[in-house]
C-alpha cells in the first residue's frame, strides 16, 4: 500500500487514463492517507528527507542562495546606483545570515552523529571552521549594515563589498569539501544495491554488440579453410584423371 501511495504521489511513466481514472487514483489516495499512521505518511510523502540521517544537507541550501543572492543584488545596485536594489540586498544578508546560524548548528550536530573516518574526520574540521567563518564574517556585515541604518558609500562601501566576496569565496570553498565527502567518501550515504533495470538491458545490449566483432573473425576463418580445401578436392579429381 505505502508503495502504491508513493507510485501515485511522485508519479510514474507507464500511469494514464482518463479523467475518471485520475479522479479514482485521487480518491484512492486519500484513502490511503486516512489510513496510514504520522510517521508512515511522512516518509510516504517525503521518503528523501525521511532517509536522511540529518537536517544538514537539507538546510545548507538556504545561506548558499541567499548570502549569494545578496552579494550579487549589492554589487550591482552600486554599479548601476540603485538604491531600492541595495535595500533589498539588506533583507537577503540578514535572512542568510539567520539560515548560516541554523546551518553551523545542524552541522555540528551531524559531526557528531555521522560514521566517518580519521581521513575524513579532517576535512570534516575544515568544513566546520569554514562555516564558522561564513556565519561569524555574515553576522559582522549584517550588523555593520544595522549600526549605520543605511547604505554604504564611497571607500567604505569598497571595503564592504571586498568583505561580502570574500563571503562568498568562503561559501564556495566550504561547498567544494562538503561535495568532496559526500561524493567522493559516501559521508551518510547509504548503499543501494544494484537491481536489474532497463537501463541495465541497454548496458547488456551495448555489451552484445561489443562481442559481435569478436564472432565474426571465427566465421571468417570457417570460410577460408573451406575455401581452401575445395581447391584439395579439386586436385584429387584432376590426379586420378
Amino acid at each position: 500500500m505505502i508503495n502504491t501511495l508513493s507510485f501515485q504521489i511522485h508519479g510514474g511513466g507507464d500511469h494514464g487514463g482518463g479523467p475518471a481514472e485520475s479522479l479514482g487514483d485521487l480518491l484512492a489516495v486519500f484513502d490511503n492517507i486516512s489510513i496510514l499512521g504520522s510517521g508512515e505518511l511522512f516518509s510516504t510523502l517525503m521518503p528523501g528527507i525521511a532517509s536522511m540521517e540529518n537536517i544538514h544537507p537539507l538546510v545548507v541550501h538556504f545561506p548558499i542562495a541567499l548570502l549569494s543572492v545578496f552579494f550579487v543584488l549589492d554589487l550591482v545596485g552600486t554599479l548601476a546606483k540603485k538604491q531600492q536594489w541595495r535595500e533589498v540586498a539588506s533583507s537577503f544578508l540578514y535572512l542568510g545570515t539567520l539560515a548560516a546560524l541554523f546551518t553551523v548548528i545542524a552541522g555540528h550536530i551531524a559531526a557528531d552523529t555521522v560514521a566517518h573516518g580519521a581521513n575524513v574526520h579532517a576535512i570534516m574540521e575544515k568544513h566546520e571552521d569554514l562555516g564558522m567563518a561564513i556565519l561569524s564574517l555574515a553576522t559582522a556585515l549584517s550588523a555593520w549594515r544595522l549600526k549605520h541604518k543605511g547604505l554604504f558609500q564611497g571607500y567604505v562601501n569598497g571595503v564592504f563589498l571586498a568583505l561580502s566576496a570574500l563571503l562568498c569565496v568562503l561559501i564556495v570553498l566550504a561547498a567544494d569539501l562538503g561535495g568532496l565527502m559526500v561524493y567522493q567518501y559516501g559521508v551518510a550515504v547509504k548503499a543501494v544495491p544494484v537491481t536489474e533495470s532497463a537501463h541495465d538491458h541497454q548496458h547488456a545490449d551495448v555489451n552484445q554488440q561489443a562481442e559481435l566483432p569478436i564472432v565474426a573473425p571465427q566465421a571468417s576463418e570457417h570460410t577460408h579453410e573451406h575455401k581452401h580445401a575445395q581447391p584439395d578436392a579439386h586436385a584429387g579429381h584432376d590426379h586420378s584423371h
